[in-house]
């Protein structure tokens, strides 16, 4: 059964609905190549994880309101974007009244099941991000361990998987194990966002460890470059006590 999609604005915000109360993807009118949720921002903040040039390929896997896919396909130049989404509605949508713009040389939109696509792929990733849910939250088979470890063999050495683990049932700590689980413990849940979203990042073969210090460097620079400001999920690390040993760390060397 197609899922239903519903649209509203609201102060100069569009939002996309999945036949529910859930906001499932929003824009900005004026500016729609900027990230209205802050836990879209945060799904962005691998960029501050890994040293420029990262990612050079992405993997999205739920498209929504296409609000993570328009800002890679604006700021990061060099990144080819592969995006997965399993209702034909949903991409249309986005197109026709959310600014995503047309596959090109660097886009490649496809319709269809992104557990089947993980499991079944043979291509590799610097990043990963995974957003998908039904119109009750729900994540399925997009949050289970074989999934989780199969995004982790389509991992370049480099790679990271960021998770949108909001509305995953029983909180997320049980979705976090499993992360952690097929990433071997190299995963970490960032302090939740206003809107209750918890995102996750795992690592691949490389460890992530960076400073408080080069992680407001880079975010600072973020800012400059893109106007997207993570200073305060920084910030917000910081006051989670995220920071062992003076390196916010996802795994080690």
């Amino acid at each position: 059964m197609a899922t239903p999609i519903d649209i509203s604005e609201s102060s100069g915000v569009r939002y996309l609905h999945f036949g529910s109360e859930w906001v499932q993807g929003a824009m900005r009118i004026r500016t729609p190549f900027a990230l209205e949720l802050a836990y879209t921002r945060e799904m962005m903040a691998g960029l501050l994880l890994r040293e420029a040039p990262w990612p050079r390929n992405a993997l999205v896997i739920g498209l929504g309101a296409g609000s993570v896919v328009k800002f890679l396909h604006r700021y990061c130049p060099d990144t080819r974007i592969e995006v997965v989404e399993i209702e034909p509605q949903v991409h249309a949508v986005a197109r026709q009244y959310f600014a995503l713009p047309p596959d090109d040389e660097r886009l490649q939109v496809r319709i269809g099941d992104g557990v089947e696509h993980v499991l079944s792929c043979a291509r590799h990733y610097d990043c990963i991000l995974v957003d998908g849910f039904d119109r009750n939250a729900r994540a399925g088979g997009l949050d289970t361990l074989p999934f989780y470890r199969a995004a982790r063999s389509l991992l370049t050495p480099r790679g990271l998987l960021a998770v949108n683990l909001f509305g995953r049932s029983r909180g997320f700590q049980a979705s976090l194990r499993r992360i952690a689980d097929a990433f071997d413990g190299h995963a970490l849940a960032f302090p939740s966002c206003d809107s209750g979203n918890v995102i996750a990042f795992a690592a691949g073969d490389d460890a992530v460890g960076v400073s408080l210090t080069e992680l407001r460097e880079r975010a600072t620079q973020l800012k400059a470059d893109t106007g997207l400001d993570l200073l305060p999920t920084v910030s917000r690390l910081e006051e989670s006590g995220r920071f062992p040993g003076g390196q916010l760390a996802l795994g080690t060397s």
